[in-house]
């Protein structure tokens, strides 16, 4: 049985390689409380969650997941501080000028969902450089939330949809939940199959909410900062011993 106290060759021989997820959504979560229980200032909390999103990226990629999507930064983030969402922004900047050149040297794309026209100029051009540098990779999608919210994301959609309606490019007729998902930023890629959401909360958070219908959750009292490879490995054999009916028997 697979054990957090396991290697994690040992943890990896009990994954079953042809039942992987395709699409694996992370809700990172829980960088303040973990500053906070060392009595650190949040950002610091923030900056060892990057670390965390270059060793989950990896062992992602590596695993063969063909598609990752991590909740960055939300529509409601800007709430907070603004030392903190300019702290988050600069930690952005960093991750995308450290891990660049290997996320393209190893083939993943990124992609945003989320409206980047508001972030601050430094990290909308990090970010567009970012799309632009991996756009042709044929590798994992990595999908960063960056400004985003499950219900914007759906007004998004929904914009779209009705532009296209008035210039005749569809027909209302014909309109279903699966072309209506060509108008999200996920455009083209399945559904999460496994919803990760570290930290002990037991909420969604305005996250994805129209890709995750039949989605499969998994909770875990370990904050972000400390969810390590293994942690994501427990999580697929957790996700494997489901079965999925989608609705039927």
């Amino acid at each position: 049985m697979a054990d957090i106290n396991q290697t994690i060759e040992q943890i990896k021989q009990q994954i079953d390689m042809t039942n992987l997820p395709k699409h694996i959504a992370i809700i990172m979560d829980g960088n303040g409380r973990w500053a906070k229980k060392r009595f650190l200032p949040r950002n610091f909390g923030h900056q060892e969650g990057m670390e965390r999103v270059v060793e989950i990226v990896g062992a992602a990629s590596s695993l063969g997941i063909k598609h990752l999507s991590l909740y960055a930064f939300s529509t409601e983030n800007w709430k907070r501080p603004v030392e903190e969402v300019q702290g988050l922004m600069k930690i952005l900047v960093q991750y995308i000028r450290r891990e660049l050149d290997k996320l393209h040297k190893n083939n993943v794309k990124i992609q945003v969902m989320g409206d980047i026209e508001k972030l601050p100029q430094f990290a909308k051009e990090e970010v567009i450089r970012a799309i632009e540098k991996t756009f042709k990779n044929t590798g994992m999608i990595l999908n960063i939330g960056l400004n985003y919210g499950g219900r914007d994301e759906i007004i998004f959609g929904i914009k779209n949809l009705l532009i296209d309606l008035k210039m005749g490019k569809i027909n209302i007729d014909e309109l279903n939940e699966i072309n209506f998902s060509n108008y999200l930023y996920t455009k083209g890629q399945p559904d999460p199959d496994l919803l990760i959401r570290p930290s002990g909360e037991l909420r969604l958070s305005n996250f994805m909410l129209y890709q995750i219908a039949y989605t499969e959750f998994y909770f875990s009292d370990v904050l972000w900062p400390d969810f390590t490879e293994k942690h994501l490995l427990l999580s697929i054999i957790d996700y494997q011993k489901r079965n999925r009916r989608f609705g039927g028997i």
